[in-house]
């Protein structure tokens, strides 16, 4: 029997902009750590945000633009911004859901903005922060009647709380367990995330890696006033790195059935990265799968900007995910993406549904 998402177009990457209701689910004895939301005065319809958490200004957050600002910055780069406030930090579940039937999407995956960075360096904070951040999207999830799946946040600090987490997330419509391709001082490969891939693997959830940073010594470095393009190193490239070193490591050899989704860094990236993989595998000794994604479990979001025959024809067509980055403006962001994509002239209407729908299934266990 099919699942109810079984033919449906899903969104891969969406998003959630935390707002002051994402805290409002922390325990009696937690709301000291409540984050406090910062913001700075409005220079050309733009006012920069923050949140100050655990003392410090920490935790991710994006301009806020009016109106005006908003529309002028999607003229200016040609993509699709979501609008509605109400609908991008889903204080309104209705006016997101019909903003995905305008656009041709049943189901979203939606991602944190706030922790693609480190929040905090203290256990009892990041569990309080995650698991209020948790039971907000189970709200939403629950609202939204299975169309608005999520990623849930494991709070890496304390690896029991983080079990804890992941299991009661499943419970409540999580489809993946997030994690940043550098947490603290630990790369992914780290046998110290061990029992998080077990427990994933054993409740059938993926580990999604969505760019992010979680090494505040990184992120400092990388916002030098000397940076260019720091997003793209303190975001994108520890992102491609996080793939390289899952897939030379011994975790698929430990943990067979587990999946990995690496989300939003595009993928045009992906078959150099695999001719390196495909080398050293080879200088090792090593021998190379003849279909390494569907032997490691490996998924991409790809991005309407890639050349995404290129793609297939060096990688495949089972790897290949797509997502809108719905509620953020950045270079990934087009709420229009699936609808364009589903136009294009030069991918076959099979690796159309692939992408659209059968890989994106495969990834997140649908």
């Amino acid at each position: 029997m099919d699942s109810p998402v079984s033919h449906s177009i899903i969104d891969a990457d969406a998003h959630v902009v935390e707002c002051a209701r994402t805290w409002d689910f922390m325990d009696a004895s937690e709301r000291q750590y409540r984050p406090i939301p910062l913001e700075t005065r409005e220079e050309a319809g733009i006012k920069l945000q923050f949140w100050l958490i655990d003392g410090k200004v920490r935790g991710f957050r994006f301009p806020a633009f009016s109106t005006e600002a908003l529309a002028n910055l999607a003229d200016r780069v040609g993509r699709k911004f979501a609008s509605a406030q109400e609908a991008r930090e889903l204080g309104n579940v209705e006016l997101r859901l019909e903003h995905m039937n305008e656009t041709g999407v049943d189901v979203q995956v939606l991602h944190n903005t706030v922790f693609i960075e480190s929040a905090t360096d203290r256990a009892a904070v990041e569990v309080a922060l995650y698991k209020s951040w948790n039971q907000w999207l189970a709200d939403i999830w629950q609202q939204a009647q299975g169309r608005l799946l999520w990623s849930c946040m494991a709070p890496t600090l304390s690896i029991p709380d983080a079990l804890d987490q992941i299991r009661w997330s499943k419970e409540h419509g999580a489809c993946a367990v997030m994690m940043r391709p550098v947490e603290g001082q630990r790369l992914l490969a780290d046998r110290y995330f061990y029992p998080i891939y077990e427990e994933a693997q054993k409740l059938d959830l993926p580990i999604a890696i969505h760019i992010a940073n979680g090494n505040s010594w990184l992120n400092d470095l990388y916002s030098h006033p000397v940076r260019i393009a720091s997003t793209f190193h303190r975001f994108r490239i520890p992102t491609v790195a996080a793939f390289n070193d899952i897939i030379m490591s011994e975790i698929h050899d430990v943990f067979p059935r587990l999946r990995f989704g690496f989300i939003e860094a595009s993928a045009q990236w992906l078959p150099w990265v695999m001719h390196e993989a495909r080398n050293r595998f080879r200088t090792l000794g090593r021998t190379w799968p003849e279909n390494p994604f569907r032997t490691f479990g490996m998924y991409v979001t790809c991005e309407n900007s890639d050349d995404i025959p290129y793609i297939v024809r060096e990688a495949g067509e089972d790897c290949l995910v797509i997502g809108t980055d719905y509620g953020h403006t950045d270079t990934s962001s087009d709420v229009d993406a699936i609808q364009i994509f589903k136009e294009r002239p030069d991918v076959s209407s099979e690796v159309k549904r692939k992408i659209l729908s059968d890989n994106a299934r495969a990834l997140y266990g649908l």
